[in-house]
């Protein structure tokens, strides 16, 4: 994976083996941060990263000049990683957390301008993010989230949705004000 731009545009990311991950591919990726570039000024960003895996959505935002990232994820080898290349690649502007992400979700006080979430594809409860968010007004005003899924499910009638993208066997569902 690599960092498509900002101040560290071009670095390639090289994740060990054995994480439980399937990263968003750079193509899906650099489609998704086209869409958010003509929506959102970075530097004011602040970003919630959930099952944020090998970091590669985060390491983006940080490189664009995001406020902070918060990445969630519960697998230690996971967190570990992004914590890792964040220092390698001086991201102070990048905090990672393990956690189970829903436990997160219930107990969050914080909100944020973009949450995005990729959770694995065959996690029965993608649609309960949204709900989650909704509940605990997790997301600012004129805020998006974004849920990374299989390009076969729909979630158009979830509260606040307003635009699906799809990518390969990838589709990003996106969710205003919720």
């Amino acid at each position: 994976m690599r960092i498509i731009s900002g101040i560290k545009k071009g670095i390639l990311i090289h994740a060990p083996a054995g994480l439980p991950v399937r990263p968003t591919t750079d193509k899906s990726k650099e489609s998704l941060f086209n869409i958010l570039v003509n929506h959102f000024n970075f530097e004011e960003l602040t970003v919630l990263d959930l099952f944020s895996g090998t970091g590669n959505i985060a390491y983006e935002f940080a490189s664009r000049g995001a406020q902070s990232v918060l990445c969630v994820d519960s697998d230690f080898g996971c967190v570990k990683f992004i914590k890792q290349t964040a220092e390698k690649l001086d991201f102070k502007n990048i905090e990672a957390r393990k956690q189970d992400v829903f436990t997160f979700l219930k107990n969050c006080t914080e909100s944020f301008d973009i949450i995005f979430a990729d959770a694995p594809y065959a996690l029965n409860k993608i649609a309960d993010i949204s709900v989650l968010i909704n509940e605990k007004k997790i997301l600012k005003n004129n805020g998006w989230l974004i849920i990374e899924h299989a390009g076969n499910l729909d979630l158009s009638h979830q509260h606040g949705f307003f635009e699906q993208r799809k990518h390969g066997q990838s589709g990003f569902s996106f969710f205003k004000e919720l």
